[in-house]
């Protein structure tokens, strides 16, 4: 199951040759994530609340296509791999009005305790680690 986000592309957001600048992928891609979270009843808070934190182990992007300011990006997110301590989260942006895709990506990450030691989601939160499990793309 994916989660789609809508985004518009503001002016700061772009280089010299007017195209949006590679970095700002990234932090879309992280609101998407969080934004995501939320959407399945799991925000940013509620994990920290249980002692969970889920750090970035690392970010790829394929660039496929440029935006400029004032475009729309549809952001598909999904989870592509998930394990209990790992997991990793799919991104595919594309073009609202041409349909092209711009950007397919992946974000992996741990989940730790509040000391940043690794935990299995699988023992430490089962119900948490459910829904991760039920988002699994396969």
């Amino acid at each position: 199951m994916e989660f789609v986000y809508e985004r518009k592309i503001n002016y700061y957001e772009t280089d010299k040759m007017g195209i949006v600048h590679h970095s700002n992928y990234i932090k879309f891609m992280e609101e998407a994530r969080c934004l995501w979270l939320e959407n399945i009843d799991m925000p940013f808070e509620a994990l920290e609340e249980e002692g969970i934190t889920i750090p970035v182990l690392g970010v790829s992007c394929d660039y496929k296509y440029h935006v400029t300011f004032g475009d729309t990006i549809i952001i598909n997110t999904f989870v592509k791999e998930y394990t209990g301590v790992r997991m990793t989260v799919g991104y595919q942006m594309t073009d609202k009005e041409t349909g092209k895709v711009v950007l397919n990506g992946q974000t992996k990450h741990c989940f730790t305790n509040k000391e940043l030691k690794p935990i299995n989601l699988k023992k430490y939160n089962p119900e948490f680690s459910n829904k991760f499990q039920n988002l699994l793309e396969v």
